[in-house]
């Protein structure tokens, strides 16, 4: 049936799009495994690999994409964005692959870092416009699931490869690009998003001239905006400062609470990356469309804080402390921030600035992250873990906190519902999805439709 087909095309679409997403925490993760080994071979200080990963796809490359992609996204569609960025990131990953010397291998985390930027909230965005309303979370979940798998799989070849060093670490970021070069050509069979086509063909509806310009001017023309930005950007700010130190230097705090074996602090975060895949599934993609959001976010958020509070507290016990850190914050991570974000910053914003809004979002966030990352070895070296990790289990509580407060109420509603409830105007009828009506189970008031989004 036709319905069936919408359904299949659907889901290729969600994969091959959130592959973005494996990308992203695969190149993290190729940096993170291979720092120690270019600071060796280019004899660089710590103070040069804090360079190299505040200026990669963890922190300010992938900011600066972010910012210039978001709004280009919003502009000239979503499909111009993922047709083009891997290009470009193929380009960078295999100039890190055969990097000779430190200013290659910065110019190729730094182009990398770029293209990723561009790519995420693209990806974000078109999952979230092209999902059914009730299984919205189910389909943007598949991007944080890609986003998981891609550590997992790139801490255990960093295991297996870890005998021929270097090398090794140079096979990583060319498996990147023979991922990037399938994807970029599945890629080029999808179709632009029927949401943003509609909005760009019909400049004059209604709720466009309610909303008014598109992109970073408009976004900022709206108190509804701003406040959205400041909620998300909240979590996203403060959870991401903390994963973006674990993603990238876990394994120098792994040696710093006193497990010095390289191959053992890869299978540890082989640990973690597969608890976190296995709560991306079975908890977030199954249950987020269905129960209290907020009650899972909060559940997640708190896993993460006892993680830290244990890895922090009980450092002498051994590696028995950092198994139980691995599982809590690998669950964490699978149900925790960054899901929900991806979530919520594709509902809360209408379709005109929907990309320039994750774009704005996301280059705040990364810098502070980098700015982090620029001081985290020598800070980690100087004062030790229990300062450091401090720091973050300060940094998830206020993450934890403002999602707790705000969480918003838009489970189940059709994006073009959310921003009539949201903007105070009315959705075109012909744009309007045809799915199911909102379900009236778990959590009455998100089903309400008359009832403003938080």
């Amino acid at each position: 049936m036709k319905v069936g087909a919408r359904s299949t095309t659907g889901w290729r679409a969600t994969i091959s799009v959130a592959m973005s997403n494996y990308i992203e925490a695969g190149s993290i993760i190729a940096i993170a495994t291979s720092l120690t080994f270019w600071q060796d071979q280019f004899g660089i200080s710590n103070f040069a690999v804090g360079l190299l990963a505040a200026l990669s796809a963890n922190a300010f490359g992938a900011a600066v994409g972010a910012a210039v992609g978001g709004p280009l996204c919003d502009r000239f569609g979503r499909k111009a964005i993922y047709t083009y960025d891997l290009l470009v990131y193929m380009a960078g990953v295999l100039l890190a692959a055969f990097a000779l010397n430190f200013g290659m291998l910065l110019a190729g985390f730094v182009i990398t870092g770029l293209a990723v930027g561009a790519g995420v909230p693209a990806s974000w965005t078109y999952i979230a416009e092209q999902a059914p309303s009730v299984e919205r979370a189910k389909h943007v979940g598949t991007a944080q699931l890609a986003w998981s798998v891609g550590p997992l799989i790139g801490f255990a070849l960093a295991a297996a490869l870890a005998p021929l060093g270097l090398w090794g670490s140079r096979l990583i970021f060319l498996h990147l690009f023979v991922v990037a070069a399938v994807v970029w050509w599945i890629r080029q069979g999808l179709h632009e998003s029927k949401i943003w086509q509609d909005e760009a063909v019909d400049e004059t509806r209604q709720l466009n001239s309610s909303v008014g310009a598109r992109g970073v001017k408009g976004l900022f023309s709206k108190k509804v905006n701003i406040m959205a930005l400041l909620f998300l950007g909240g979590i996203y700010l403060f959870w991401n400062t903390v994963a973006g130190q674990a993603g990238i230097f876990m394994p120098r705090v792994y040696e710093t609470a006193g497990l010095e074996s390289a191959v053992q602090q890869n299978l540890l975060q082989v640990l973690v990356w597969g608890c976190t895949v296995l709560a991306t599934y079975f908890g977030f993609m199954r249950y987020a469309d269905r129960v209290s959001q907020k009650a899972l976010y909060v559940f997640g958020a708190a896993l993460g804080i006892v993680a830290w509070i244990v890895l922090v507290a009980f450092t002498d016990s051994g590696i028995a402390t950092m198994l139980i850190f691995a599982i809590l914050w690998g669950v964490s991570s699978g149900i925790g921030a960054q899901a929900f974000y991806s979530l919520w910053a594709s509902e809360m914003f209408a379709t005109p600035y929907r990309a320039s809004a994750q774009g704005v979002m996301f280059f705040v966030c990364r810098c502070a992250t980098g700015l982090l990352s620029y001081f985290f070895p020598t800070m980690l070296a100087a004062t030790g873990l229990t300062t450091v990790g401090t720091l973050l289990v300060g940094l998830l509580t206020i993450a934890l906190v403002i999602g707790a407060i705000w969480a918003p109420k838009t489970q189940g509603k059709t994006l073009q519902q959310i921003e009539a409830e949201r903007y105070g105007a009315p959705v075109s009828p012909e744009l309007v999805e045809d799915a199911p009506a909102a379900p009236t189970t778990h959590d009455i008031s998100v089903a309400e439709p008359s009832r403003t989004s938080a």
